[in-house]
Order: C-alpha cells, then sequence, then structure tokens
C-alpha cells in the first residue's frame, strides 16, 4: 500500500494544501483535542494547509501526514516500538511507513514517506497529540 492512497495533494495557484481523507473516528471530542496538540513541525519540516484541518495535519515536501480518529489496533505481530513512552506499531509501506498508535483509543496515525529515514526518529514530535488518546489495554511488550 501507498502513502498516496491517504493523502493527494491539491493544487491551486501557487499554493497547494495536502488533501487528508478524514479517519473515521475523526469527529469525536478526542479528536479535536488531539488536533489542538498537532506540532508546529515535525524535525525540520514546516506544518503545511491541508483541505480540511479537521481530518489532520501535513508536513514537508513529500507530505508527513497525521491522521486521528483511526479505530484502534487489537493484538498484533507487527513490529511495536516506544517512543517516548508512547507505543506505535510500524508497518512497511511501499514508499514509507505507516505508524499507529498502540494502547490509545481512538489511534493516531502516521504516514512518513520514505525521504525521511530513519522514520522513528520523527514520532517524539507527536508525542503531545498522542497523549491526548484515552488508554485502553494494551501496550508494546
Amino acid at each position: 500500500m501507498a502513502l498516496g492512497a491517504t493523502a493527494v495533494l491539491m493544487l491551486s495557484g501557487c499554493s497547494s494544501a495536502v488533501e487528508i481523507e478524514p479517519a473515521p473516528l475523526a469527529d469525536g471530542e478526542v479528536c479535536r483535542a488531539v488536533a489542538s496538540a498537532w506540532p508546529a513541525d515535525v524535525g525540520d519540516q514546516a506544518r503545511r494547509d491541508v483541505s480540511d484541518a479537521s481530518a489532520g495535519a501535513a508536513y514537508g515536501d513529500p507530505a508527513i501526514i497525521a491522521r486521528c480518529g483511526v479505530p484502534p489496533l487489537g493484538p498484533t505481530t507487527d513490529d511495536c516500538i516506544e517512543v517516548d513512552g508512547m507505543g506505535w506499531v510500524a508497518q512497511q509501506l511501499s514508499d514509507g511507513t505507516r505508524f499507529t498508535t498502540f494502547g490509545r483509543d481512538p489511534a493516531i496515525e502516521v504516514l512518513i514517506p520514505s525521504d525521511y529515514a530513519p522514520e522513528p526518529l520523527l514520532l517524539p514530535a507527536f508525542t503531545a497529540a498522542a497523549e491526548r488518546l484515552p488508554r485502553n489495554s494494551l501496550a508494546c511488550s
């Protein structure tokens, strides 16, 4: 699966906004709290305009995409790493990595293109936003 399945660029004049498809659970109060905690930048990548701010946030070019409201993951055999005390499940895609918070309900999904390898080094920027998600009973082991 490619990162572009979730986000595409829309060109409008000289500027471009990243179109982000809202996650299934994005409408809730929790994701509104998360949206207020999205970072101003990720690594050295500045925040970009998005077509729908309630759907998520984007950074850099190619775009790093963050969305709140993804259904929580159940037990998994995929790689689970802890970064700044936050669990993330990593799934390799054809052009980058999808990281999904683990042990949080709903979850945050962060799509990081392979241009930013090693991708896990960018996850600390999302810790404050992810901490606003309620915990569930799962944790990386």
